[in-house]
């Protein structure tokens, strides 16, 4: 492998442009898809083709997906697995009006609820790069690759790899068997340890790998391989930034290193 490709050149535009329409799309399995206690079911998936949303039932039985189309740069509405009702991601709409089709589109499916549209609205015009968005799907692809070799080798209790529309980033978490309560909403809440493994392809892109709770005490002490670092300056973390890896022969067992590493010294500390 020659290591990885570049992130394309102002991405930024494009990127905020495909976080934008995955919030339009995370409304439906919001309202629609069976819900998962730790919200799996708002969450995108990785395919050959882009992103795409959890199998939700309509009405009358068909089932249904959405897909983000980064070949055919389209909204893709998929009813019992072909294609149907199509959206140009590349026709400048914005949020608010991505939206609005969205929601058209599975309403000719029958389907109604109070959805959460301050998750999209925005009256702000959006430009899409599909050349931009094409190298991101490649990336996107090559990186789910290289996440699927270190989910499949650490094991035990995994989450699906996924995309959450909320943060546009790509992640998968490992859990502890440790229990933690914290306040959420003026009420007591346990959370079980985890260390989440992911990508986010914003500003100067960067892989992460983020034990909570964060021992600093025990973790800082470790040095990291092949440029990674210990993160703490607003959160918690290790991060490994994405151009460090461009060109680089190695890069994918680079990454695999990085991301043993802060397994290794993690998990003892994430066990009961």
């Amino acid at each position: 492998m020659p290591g990885f490709e570049p992130m394309p050149e102002d991405f930024e535009t494009t990127r905020a442009t495909l976080h934008q329409y995955a919030h339009a799309i995370g409304v439906i399995p919001r309202a629609h898809a069976e819900p998962h206690e730790k919200w799996w079911h708002v969450s995108l998936n990785i395919v050959p083709t882009g992103l795409e949303s959890k199998t939700m039932t309509a009405p009358d039985g068909r089932s249904f997906r959405l897909r983000m189309d980064l070949t055919s740069h389209q909204i893709v509405l998929a009813v019992d697995g072909e294609d149907r009702d199509r959206i140009d991601m590349a026709a400048g709409l914005t949020g608010t009006e991505m939206g609005d089709a969205v929601i058209a589109a599975v309403a000719g499916l029958g389907l109604e609820a109070k959805y959460a549209r301050d998750k999209f609205e925005s009256d702000e015009t959006r430009a899409y790069d599909k050349t931009a968005a094409e190298a991101f799907l490649r990336i996107a692809n090559v990186m789910h690759g290289v996440y699927a070799q270190h989910r499949d080798r650490i094991g035990g209790s995994v989450s699906p790899i996924q995309v959450w529309p909320h943060g546009f980033d790509m992640a998968f978490e490992w859990f502890g068997t440790r229990v933690e309560e914290y306040e959420e909403h003026g009420e007591l809440q346990q959370y079980p340890s985890q260390c989440n493994f992911g990508f986010y392809p914003g500003g100067r892109p960067y892989l992460y790998a983020n034990p909570w709770p964060f021992e600093s005490d025990v973790l800082l002490a470790v040095e990291l391989p092949g440029g990674a670092e210990w993160h703490t300056e607003g959160w918690q973390g290790s991060i490994l930034y994405y151009d460090q890896l461009v060109g680089d022969e190695n890069a994918e067992q680079r990454v695999l290193d990085f991301f043993q590493a802060v397994f290794a010294a993690a998990a003892p500390t994430l066990t009961a």
